[in-house]
């Protein structure tokens, strides 16, 4: 009867063991989708950072601000790459207006472009 307690006590101890050390499960669907959406947001803010760049330069240009300005000069450079093919793309006489239309449809651009990218890496990622 003493053997029949041990063994039922024992039993008891291991199952609180096989408890505690068993892990939650992990739910992989959940996490790439929180993955997805976090890429997608890191790739909307992006695409909102090189707008706002792109808008600034326009701002800076149509203002007349100083081009030797150490943050003029920053922005000029950041929006001359961002703005791709559409630096040249109309080509009227007057530079402000040049300036604001071919940046500003590159702003336009990034912005649309970023928001569809953030939208398809949520489907593909399971993401809402």
């Amino acid at each position: 009867m003493g053997e029949h307690a041990e063994s039922s006590s024992s039993a008891a101890s291991s199952e609180e063991e096989t408890k505690v050390s068993r892990r939650a499960p992990v739910d992989w669907r959940g996490a790439s989708g929180r993955a997805a959406s976090a890429l997608a947001s890191i790739v909307r803010w992006v695409g909102l950072i090189f707008a706002a760049l792109l808008v600034i330069h326009v701002i800076f240009t149509v203002g007349s601000a100083n081009p030797d300005n150490g943050i003029v000069s920053f922005v000029k450079s950041w929006a001359d790459g961002l703005a791709l093919g559409f630096s040249d793309l109309f080509t009227p006489s007057d530079e402000k207006l040049r300036v604001l239309v071919n940046y500003g449809i590159a702003a336009i651009f990034w912005l649309v472009v970023s928001g569809i990218l953030a939208k398809v890496i949520r489907r593909v990622g399971g993401g809402a």
